[in-house]
């Protein structure tokens, strides 16, 4: 089975190889405010996905902390009980 992973994962590097070797001239983006950034087409979408992976794992901490902050409330909560118990 890791095999099989290790393949894939091969396979999707050449796909990707293969997409940015095939897509090298440059494109302008334009921004507000008359600001313009030229670079080759697969470096803007690769830009792009990893703008979109940061601001997704930034919006998945607030979850994460608070469910942390839950589970050592929790967690207190289970120690005293267990005092009382045995006490």
């Amino acid at each position: 089975m890791k095999y099989m992973l290790n393949v894939l994962l091969v396979m999707l590097c050449l796909l990707v190889f293969g997409f940015a070797i095939k897509n090298v001239e440059p494109v302008e983006l334009q921004y507000y405010l008359g600001l313009r950034w030229q670079a080759p087409l697969s470096l803007m979408l690769l830009t792009s996905l990893l703008i979109g992976v940061v601001i997704g794992m930034i919006i998945c901490l607030k979850p994460i902390i608070k469910q942390r902050r839950r589970l050592i409330s929790l967690e207190r909560e289970l120690k005293t009980l267990n005092k009382n118990n045995q006490s």
